[in-house]
């Protein structure tokens, strides 16, 4: 297996003129692929409806696992560990089906087995899917339509919406979208550049444990602690990464950034949160309720006013020339590999 960015399907090594022999020098643009395909086409619902998403799988796993060992009556050793065995399970999974696939379009493809990679990397990414999700919103809001925006921000946010304002809906979509770009595309494409295939799909399944049982609540507490730990530890670059390119393409934000990102309760989620509150000039974050409980959370970017609107479409342009930063990064990775 190689890693991507190299020139892993070159059929020889080639020979310097000196006699020695040295990498392929043509570095293939898979990371810089797998996004161009995530945003022209990205995961289609027809696809979706026939056999759902690759993350389905590794819920349908992680669901069988907390069925089977999370039961009340086990010990909390007992439901640490299995903790630890599901999220390893899920990831072995992962990485080897993803590490397979990879071998086998290498195998079958030779040199153009790097377009199979890319195919099979673009699922991995939520550009596209991030971007229709949160756009019906924006426009919901700009039309005066508060009904339907709250509908739809509905549908990307765990926090109650029907009492919510357009003020409480735009700062909900602009935080989904600000913390979604970390863990939906930054941090998928940082694994698939530093481990490939294999490295991609094993975020994934991690991010996907956490969003399922790496919660704080006394079910989960035990069960969920090596999802949420390993999660941490796999977005604390991708999440500073994310930041730095979330001010670049806003333009500012830094101060905001580097002061209140560990205001918020994920030791990764505030950096995209707080850049982004930067950048806008906006204040998120505040007193949020999930289900009839308000939760009060600190303010970030709690020096400016709330958000607008029309704010919620500023976020989505930001957010845009954020996504064409990561190409421009992927782009580059593969031209100086």
């Amino acid at each position: 297996m190689h890693p991507i960015g190299c020139a892993s399907a070159c059929p020889r090594t080639p020979q310097r003129s000196n006699g020695s022999t040295g990498p392929c020098p043509i570095a293939e643009p898979v990371a810089l692929l797998a996004l161009a395909l995530d945003a022209a086409v990205g995961w289609p619902e027809r696809l979706y409806s026939r056999i759902g998403h690759p993350v389905g799988g590794f819920a349908r796993v992680i669901g069988a696992c907390e069925a089977r060992w999370n039961r009340p009556d086990r010990s909390e050793r007992f439901r640490h560990l299995a903790g630890i065995a599901t999220v390893a399970l899920v990831v072995g999974i992962a990485v080897a089906v993803a590490a397979l696939a990879q071998w086998v379009a290498q195998y079958t493809l030779g040199a153009w087995s790097w377009v199979a990679v890319a195919m099979l990397a673009a699922p991995a990414l939520a550009q596209r899917s991030l971007d229709d999700h949160v756009r019906p919103v924006a426009a919901a809001l700009e039309n005066g339509e508060l009904a339907a925006a709250r509908s739809a921000v509905g549908r990307i946010v765990g926090r109650d919406t029907a009492t919510l304002d357009d003020t409480g809906v735009a700062r909900a979509g602009i935080e989904s979208l600000a913390e979604s770009f970390c863990d939906g595309i930054a941090a998928p494409l940082f694994w698939l550049l530093v481990l490939g295939l294999p490295g991609i799909w094993a975020y994934k399944a991690i991010n996907t444990a956490d969003s399922l049982i790496g919660h704080r609540e006394p079910r989960w507490r035990a069960f969920g602690w090596a999802s949420a730990r390993i999660d941490d530890l796999a977005n604390l670059a991708p999440a500073r990464i994310g930041g730095v390119i979330l001010c670049i393409a806003g333009g500012g934000g830094w101060r905001t950034m580097f002061a209140d990102a560990r205001k918020h309760a994920s030791p990764n989620a505030g950096w995209t949160e707080a850049a982004m509150a930067g950048a806008l000039r906006v204040g998120l974050a505040g007193p949020v309720a999930y289900d009839g409980v308000v939760v009060a959370k600190p303010w970030i970017g709690g020096r400016f006013a709330d958000p607008r609107p029309r704010d919620l479409s500023r976020a989505l342009r930001v957010y845009r020339r954020a996504c064409l930063l990561l190409w421009l990064i992927a782009g580059a990775v593969a031209w100086a590999l």
